[in-house]
């Protein structure tokens, strides 16, 4: 089967021919439909973090049919759509035995630690396979399990309760998610940060208000159309010092800032000014939960949170096409998440 693959960190991704993976009798074969391109995928072929061993396939939000099942898999079965939680754990561990799976001793991430969806198949635990509704085509499925979870997840870390104030810093594919899921739990109000204006007039069609970093200092911008008070919970999803620092900065009174963003930089913040005279937090959210997956999967067969213009192109599976679509994410252009359908 053909495969898109880093073979060397900082180099553009190739296209391979590899065998297609075994299937144990636990596991199910997925023909891929769908495969985001994330943020993080730029990150990876940059050399941040660095990846081992090499080469991998990439690619970690995935949704397709089953192929093949397992002698003892029950919860699958051939022709189902499924999309894949991409935390591969042993489920006995004491991070797993308290459902902190993503912590697992022994886990593995598609696309990070062992081969994921930029190919035409691949082999998976029968338990990393959820159920996708007929409504929800594959893309939309695809990127559910990485942008729009880890934002479900952020917001649940950030202990967001109805009537409270929201930032959003960066509505790029988890943005778009958690302006529309800040919203469905009751936010009083969405302000989504950004410098693009494409993207803000989205995230403002979503219900958000817009916040324009290119032309004030968003944190003071948002004191003031929040009447001097602040947001309650702050979602940092870029990963860059300027912004984290931001976010931290425009906190209400027992405000809660939630890092997301991937980033090897320091930020500088003023601890007395920004969080002890405030009692506000800062707290480090880490990928997502599987049982967070069927309630986010349900809120999107109903319309609660809608995909459809967060993905904004899809492409085929070469090497070529998905290095020029990677270098244009990590550009932070316009595209929000393009999708391979293999």
């Amino acid at each position: 089967m053909r495969a898109v693959r880093l073979v060397e960190p900082g180099q553009p991704l190739e296209t391979q021919h590899v065998p297609v993976p075994p299937v144990g009798p636990h596991d199910v074969l997925v023909r891929i439909h769908a495969a985001g391109i994330c943020q993080s995928d730029v990150h990876y072929r940059a050399g941040f973090p660095l990846l081992d061993p090499l080469p991998l396939t990439l690619g970690h939000e995935i949704a397709g049919v089953v192929e093949e099942a397992g002698a003892e898999v029950i919860n699958a079965k051939i022709g189902d759509r499924v999309c894949l939680h991409y935390m591969v754990t042993c489920g006995d561990c004491l991070y797993c035995r308290q459902g902190s799976e993503q912590f697992c001793t022994t886990g593995e991430m598609l696309g990070n630690s062992r081969d994921g969806g930029y190919a035409e198949y691949i082999s998976v635990p029968a338990r990393n396979v959820f159920p996708l509704p007929d409504t929800i085509p594959f893309e939309q499925g695809a990127i559910m399990m990485c942008s729009s979870a880890t934002s479900y997840h952020a917001l649940r870390k950030g202990r967001m309760k109805p009537g409270e104030r929201v930032a959003v810093f960066g509505v790029g594919g988890l943005g778009m998610s958690a302006v529309q899921l800040a919203r469905a739990f009751g936010a009083l109000d969405v302000y989504a940060v950004d410098k693009n204006p494409r993207k803000l007039d989205m995230a403002s069609g979503l219900g958000a208000i817009p916040v324009n970093a290119a032309g004030a200092d968003p944190a003071a911008e948002i004191v003031r159309l929040s009447g001097g008070r602040g947001v309650d919970v702050a979602l940092e999803l870029i990963g860059l010092p300027v912004t984290m620092q931001q976010a931290v900065e425009s906190l209400a009174t027992f405000g809660r800032v939630v890092l997301v963003g991937l980033t090897h930089k320091k930020m500088e913040i003023a601890p007395y000014r920004d969080l002890v005279l405030k009692e506000g937090e800062i707290i480090g959210a880490s990928d997502h939960l599987a049982q967070e997956l069927p309630g986010l999967i349900d809120l999107a067969r109903r319309g609660i949170l809608d995909l459809s213009e967060v993905v904004t192109g899809t492409l085929p599976l070469d090497a070529d096409v998905i290095n020029e679509a990677m270098d244009s994410l990590g550009r932070y252009g316009d595209s929000i998440r393009m999708v391979i359908t293999p």
